[in-house]
């Protein structure tokens, strides 16, 4: 389980660097801010959190608004997420 938990924090450091990082729309900060809280949520069973969260980083990458970079940092996300489920 510990394993789980450093991934966690990894990809919760991924999401932080979304939602602080100026040269990325607000919305899009905001949501980065949003799947961060979901996947803390420990009432709720991990692999409904995956995939919620993945869901929800899949529609911030479809922004047409996103930079390259934050683009680019969601899909890593997501492919840490993937390696948790």
């Amino acid at each position: 389980m510990q394993a789980v938990d450093k991934r966690l924090d990894q990809i919760c450091d991924g999401l932080n660097m979304i939602s602080e990082d100026s040269a990325i729309p607000r919305n899009i900060r905001r949501g980065a801010e949003e799947i961060k809280q979901l996947l803390l949520k420990l009432d709720d069973p991990i692999d409904l959190r995956i995939s919620s969260a993945t869901s929800k980083l899949d529609e911030l990458a479809n922004d047409p608004n996103i930079p390259l970079h934050g683009r680019t940092l969601i899909w890593n996300i997501m492919s840490r997420l993937e390696e948790l489920a």
